[in-house]
C-alpha cells in the first residue's frame, strides 16, 4: 500500500524538474526509449525512484551537487544496497554528466536495458525520429 504522504511528495517533486531530469524525461516518456516504460518519480518502498522501468528493474537516478556530501553519499549507498535487494539495478549519473556526455549516458542505459530485458529492436529511438513511435502516436490519437 502506497503512503499518502510520499505520493504527494512525488508529484511535487514530478512539478518541479530540473533541466537534467527534464532532458532524460523527454528520452524516455512515452515509450521513446526503444518501447520501455519508465515511471517518473515512483514511490517504491520508502523511497522515490527517480526514472523506473519496471520491466527492466531498472531505476536511472540523477544527482545534483548535494549528492557530493559524504552523508548524502551514505544515504545513496544504503538506497542503492536496498533497491539492489529487491532485484532493482540502479544506475547514477551527475547531471553534469548528462549535460557534457549525452550519448555516453544515452548507451550505458540502452546497454543496461538490454542486459535486464531485451527488446528486439536493434537500436533505441531518439525522440520524434522513430519510425514506431510516431506509428504507435497516430494509432493512440485515432483510436
Amino acid at each position: 500500500m502506497q503512503n499518502p504522504k510520499q505520493t504527494a511528495f512525488a508529484r511535487a517533486l514530478r512539478k518541479h524538474d530540473t533541466w537534467a531530469e527534464k532532458l532524460l524525461w523527454s528520452w524516455l516518456r512515452d515509450r521513446r526509449f526503444s518501447s520501455y516504460k519508465f515511471r517518473r518519480q515512483r514511490p517504491y518502498g520508502p523511497y522515490i525512484l527517480d526514472f523506473f522501468c519496471v520491466e527492466a528493474q531498472l531505476n536511472i537516478e540523477l544527482d545534483g551537487s548535494l549528492h557530493g556530501y559524504p552523508e548524502q553519499r551514505m544515504k545513496d549507498e544504503k538506497r542503492d544496497a536496498w533497491l539492489d535487494e529487491q532485484g532493482i539495478k540502479v544506475l547514477r549519473y551527475w547531471n553534469g554528466r548528462l549535460r557534457r556526455e549525452r550519448q555516453v549516458v544515452r548507451d550505458a542505459i540502452w546497454k543496461a536495458l538490454q542486459e535486464r530485458a531485451p527488446h528486439p529492436q536493434p537500436d533505441y529511438c531518439r525522440p520524434g525520429l522513430c519510425k514506431s513511435n510516431r506509428l504507435s502516436q497516430q494509432a493512440r490519437e485515432a483510436g
